[in-house]
């Protein structure tokens, strides 16, 4: 069932996701070469405790999760594309990183990710953020009230694979409200004019990923959690919860 968040219902998301944004300002602060991913993720913690929220992530156990989710934040680097667990693994110059989080304030959740690169940037890696960056806000564009679902993933995989990156479309955006994942699933490639009619009210993370090697291929990791591109290229994650309302779509997840 979907259901449709009342103005005071996308208020209380919006508190939420105002933490998830406070949370990826300390990981861009403080990720840097010689951080553990466990240390950015014990950051992540203090800042959500410190708010007064709680963690969407901890403790989720989801059909193809191996075990219940043991962190606060996907940290994904290099290859792992998505939900990649916070270990022991010391970033180094270089490292490309996704920092996927989600929180909750008074039972509403929201839920955003990021992607950026750890010290020295290489040209290559920031052309792959920048057209994920763009790829979102073309989904993000799309969805206005009256429009189809399928128009948020034509106008996200006209970006993306124009640039030749690859795309899956397994792991897509859902929607979002008393639970982190709701209905409807979000693709993150479409039809134009087809799919769920968009209605002011409902609220919904798009979170396109791209893969450099312009393959779409990728496998689960021993973890039991973490994605990885199948032909080892680094990969991108970014995503934002956004309210279909009748002026037009509202990105709930920035500071």
């Amino acid at each position: 069932m979907i259901e449709l968040k009342t103005a005071a219902e996308i208020e209380s998301m919006r508190a939420a996701g105002r933490v998830v944004a406070a949370v990826h300002a300390e990981m861009r602060a403080h990720a840097a070469p010689g951080v553990s991913l466990a240390e950015l993720d014990e950051l992540a913690r203090k800042v959500i405790d410190g708010a007064g929220a709680g963690s969407s992530f901890l403790g989720y156990h989801p059909r193809f999760g191996a075990t219940p989710y043991p962190g606060v934040i996907c940290t994904s680097v290099n290859e792992i594309m998505l939900h990649g667990l916070p270990t022991s693994y010391r970033l180094r110059d270089g490292d490309l990183l996704s920092v996927d989080c989600g929180a909750h304030v008074d039972g509403w959740h929201a839920d955003a990710a990021i992607s950026f690169v750890v010290g020295t940037a290489a040209a290559a890696d920031l052309a792959l953020i920048e057209t994920a960056e763009r790829t979102l806000a073309a989904g993000i564009a799309a969805a206005q009230p009256g429009a189809h679902m399928g128009d948020i993933g034509h106008a996200m995989s006209a970006v993306g694979r124009a640039a030749g990156y690859g795309m899956q479309n397994d792991f897509g955006g859902h929607g979002i409200g008393r639970a982190m994942h709701e209905e409807p699933f979000v693709p993150n490639e479409g039809r134009p004019g087809r799919g769920l009619r968009l209605q002011p009210g409902l609220v919904i993370a798009i979170e396109p990923s791209l893969m450099a090697g312009g393959r779409d291929g990728y496998h689960m990791a021993d973890d039991g959690w973490s994605l990885v591109t199948d032909d080892g290229s680094r990969s991108v994650h970014v995503e934002h919860t956004v309210a279909i309302t009748e002026d037009g779509p509202r990105i709930l997840t920035l500071p």
